[in-house]
């Protein structure tokens, strides 16, 4: 009976326990993942070092030509983008005074109204005569002296009547019959064009003649200038 127990512990001792076996085969599991990103590196390079060097070749002139499509396409489109901010720049510097433009256009209109409702002196009246030709000489010269500081800044005046009517540029506020315009031709100016760094800033106001004028005269061509 004794002899069984000792050989009973003796084929304990010959085991070992099985979560020492777990933590032997650890480090292989490790080891083994390791290995695997390099084992499909090297894959790829064996692919591609199976390639033939005139393909290789024209493989890689083909992924330069697509990077050198790419960066100019890139280039091109910073380009847009800088021209686009160029425009921008020159546009708020041509058109930032539209709105101070348009107001000050409309003073320059009222003195050319105060202008022509001057009254007409009656013969005898050689005192009156004398002050309204100095009052209208007066306004006239600083109509000229304000339509002046307007050019400077690119704001200019285009006469209207005569020509052919144009809705880019006039705004018909009435159509008449005239025996002396043809159809379309502009009867009557109320206003002129008025126009800042050559876009139109305020349209003419104007009287057309409609389909029953009967002249046979020709529109004028646009002209610019006072």
């Amino acid at each position: 009976m004794k002899k069984q127990h000792s050989n009973s512990q003796h084929g304990q001792h010959q085991n070992p326990p099985q979560h020492e076996q777990g933590t032997a085969a650890a480090p292989e599991q490790e080891h083994a993942q390791d290995q695997a990103p390099e084992a499909e590196a090297q894959s790829v390079e064996g692919a591609e070092g199976a390639l033939d060097p005139q393909e290789r070749i024209i493989q890689l002139e083909a992924e330069l030509e697509e990077m050198k499509n790419r960066w100019m396409r890139a280039e091109a489109e910073v380009q847009n983008v800088r021209n686009r901010a160029q425009r921008e720049v020159s546009d708020a510097r041509l058109f930032g005074l539209q709105k101070f433009a348009k107001d000050i256009v409309e003073g320059a209109e009222n003195l050319e109204r105060a202008i022509a409702s001057l009254p007409v002196v009656k013969q005898g009246e050689a005192d009156i005569a004398a002050i309204m030709d100095k009052t209208r000489e007066g306004l006239k010269s600083t109509e000229r002296s304000l339509l002046s500081i307007l050019e400077r800044h690119g704001i200019t005046r285009h006469e209207a009547e005569g020509q052919a009517f144009d809705a880019n540029e006039h705004q018909a506020m009435q159509e008449v019959a005239s025996p002396d315009h043809a159809p379309g031709q502009i009867v009557q100016v109320w206003s002129p064009t008025w126009k800042l760094n050559n876009r139109l800033l305020k349209p003419a106001m104007v009287v057309v003649a409609n389909g029953d004028s009967t002249g046979k005269g020709g529109a004028k061509s646009p002209a610019g200038g006072n």
